[in-house]
Formats: C-alpha cells, sequence, structure tokens
C-alpha cells in the first residue's frame, strides 16, 4: 500500500512539474512572439565633411602602426 501511495505521489509531482514547465514556456514564447527582432535600425547619417575614413584614405608612407 505504501508503495502505491509512493507511486502516486511521484508521478503527481511529476505532472504537476511538467505543467510548470510547460506554462513557463508558453510565457516565454509570448515575450519572444512580442518582441520585434526585425525593426531595422534608424540610418545614423555623418554631418557633412565627417565620413569614416578607412584605409585607402590615409596619407602615403603612413603604415597605421605606432609610432
Amino acid at each position: 500500500m505504501e508503495t502505491l501511495i509512493m507511486l502516486a505521489a511521484g508521478t503527481l509531482l511529476i505532472a504537476l512539474g511538467m505543467r510548470l514547465i510547460h506554462r513557463l514556456n508558453a510565457q516565454h514564447d509570448a515575450r519572444i512572439a512580442a518582441y520585434r527582432f526585425s525593426d531595422p535600425y534608424p540610418v545614423i547619417a555623418r554631418p557633412p565633411g565627417h565620413r569614416h575614413h578607412g584605409p585607402a584614405d590615409r596619407a602615403p608612407g603612413r603604415t597605421g602602426t605606432w609610432p
């Protein structure tokens, strides 16, 4: 009789744990669905004359190392 009670209690605890995990996953999925990951970033415009200088814009004879 004690064995049956222990099996029933264990089964009940496992079922409650599975239900809790399922509900937490559902909440997490709802949060992910509500957040828009695909929104593009706004364009960051630089003022005229302040563009980023790449490697081709360096002065001749400079290697870019210190000093």
